[in-house]
């Protein structure tokens, strides 16, 4: 898209004929991480002042979808996955195998560009850690974090998230 602006200028500052040309003039990737793994994440990084997970989640749920960070707030209402038509959608765990993908259709060299990633050990880590701190959680807390996501786990296969359960 060939009109300047900072790289600070949100979407949302353009008018529709604008945004139109701008989204199809990139090719748009979204990169996913199942809610639940996003939680734990941001809790084991120190995001809040939470003593427990279980207390954690229970500030994110009483903080609403509204104020909630950034961090943690369903990725449906910060992407708007129904309004913009992603070209690519890559999932947390599968990165190396798409982002190579990614890479080659770019017409980019795929090996001298990509990182090493574990992606084995990284999914088989998080169900790990997922199944750990999910237990922790009561049955309300659960029952809630299923609604606070619900919009994300309708819109993305997270077909292994114990948020669907």
């Amino acid at each position: 898209y060939h009109r300047q602006h900072a790289p600070e200028t949100q979407l949302s500052e353009f008018n529709l004929t604008e945004i139109e040309a701008m989204l199809g003039s990139y090719t748009k990737v979204l990169f996913v991480r199942e809610p639940l793994q996003r939680l734990i994440s941001a809790f084991m990084q120190g995001m809040g002042s939470s003593p427990s997970f279980s207390s954690f989640v229970q500030d994110v749920l009483d903080s609403g979808q509204h104020n909630a960070s950034v961090t943690w707030k369903p990725l449906v209402s910060l992407c708007r996955p129904c309004l913009v038509q992603y070209d690519y959608v890559v999932m947390f765990g599968f990165l190396r195998q798409e982002l190579g993908h990614l890479l080659q259709r770019a017409g980019l060299p795929v090996d001298s560009l990509l990182p090493e990633f574990t992606d084995t050990q990284a999914r088989w880590t998080y169900s790990w850690l997922s199944e750990q701190m999910f237990s922790e959680l009561s049955l309300q807390q659960k029952q809630q974090l299923s609604h606070f996501y619900r919009w994300d786990l309708s819109a993305f296969p997270f077909s292994s998230s114990l948020l669907t359960g």
